[in-house]
């Protein structure tokens, strides 16, 4: 897929995310836009993962450690054909199928997420297991910047460091909003980007929403001849893609209302 198919592709899945926000008044639309282009590329570029294969050992997977994120994934695994229509637009709902954040009774999702700071460690875990199967893949793990304060995720970046889990990606959606507050007031990112390269790890800094960038990054990756795990931080913006929820911390909860939903998608046209 080129750059520009990508562009239309993540406008589409922002079209859909917002209809299924604004008619189930769920939350979390916010952080949703701020991974959703990179986690995007993953899907339809970068991974080994299709319809056809999702259940195969030899599998890549994905693991969004940040699991309010969920119906980025929902909507992707829609899109390629694995789950329903039906099933899709039943997120949120009384009786649907589809809870707020990620369930692995889902086709297609490999954990369920959502306390934050455990997803790493399950990464770390499945990478590890493949590799010591001698199993062909690679294991995605997405966390958020704000998700960085929790001790759980520095006890994993250690064991990842330790057992050079070199078929590991992690991607931090360094968006710069937590759940309360600016992350820089709470954790500065020169902190954070410091205490990441000292972790012994492969580091790369990228525009998070910049396809040419992800692709480079990845490509990178590719040609690596370490044995060391990899971790991008991706430098992103809360509620990408629409005005009026970009860099606004009130989307982290907000669904949009039906005047707001029309300016939305006017936009994304």
């Amino acid at each position: 897929m080129e750059q520009n198919n990508f562009t239309k592709k993540c406008k589409d899945l922002r079209k859909t995310i917002l209809k299924i926000i604004s008619e189930s008044k769920a939350s979390h639309i916010g952080s949703m836009f701020s991974c959703l282009d990179i986690i995007t590329y993953l899907y339809y570029k970068e991974m080994n993962f299709s319809k056809e294969n999702y259940l195969f050992p030899e599998r890549d997977r994905f693991i969004l450690s940040k699991g309010h994120a969920s119906l980025v994934i929902y909507s992707i695994l829609e899109d390629l054909g694995i789950l329903s229509k039906e099933t899709l637009l039943s997120y949120y709902k009384d009786g649907g199928e589809l809870i707020g954040h990620l369930d692995h009774k889902i086709k297609g999702v490999e954990v369920s997420t959502g306390a934050l700071g455990h997803g790493l460690a399950m990464a770390a875990g499945i990478a590890l297991g493949n590799k010591l199967n001698k199993v062909n893949s690679k294991t995605y793990c997405l966390i958020g910047d704000g998700e960085c304060n929790e001790g759980s995720i520095w006890e994993s970046l250690m064991f990842i460091s330790e057992k050079e889990l070199k078929n590991l990606i992690i991607i931090i959606d360094a968006n710069k909003l937590q759940a309360y507050d600016y992350c820089e007031t709470i954790l500065s990112n020169k902190k954070l980007t410091e205490m990441l390269k000292a972790i012994n790890l492969n580091y790369y800094e990228i525009d998070g929403h910049n396809f040419s960038e992800i692709k480079n990054t990845f490509h990178k990756i590719k040609n690596n001849q370490n044995k060391k795990a990899n971790i991008i931080f991706a430098r992103t913006i809360k509620g990408k893609g629409v005005s009026y929820m970009e860099n606004k911390l009130e989307w982290h909860y907000k669904s949009p209302k039906e005047n707001e939903l029309k300016q939305a998608l006017e936009e994304l046209k």
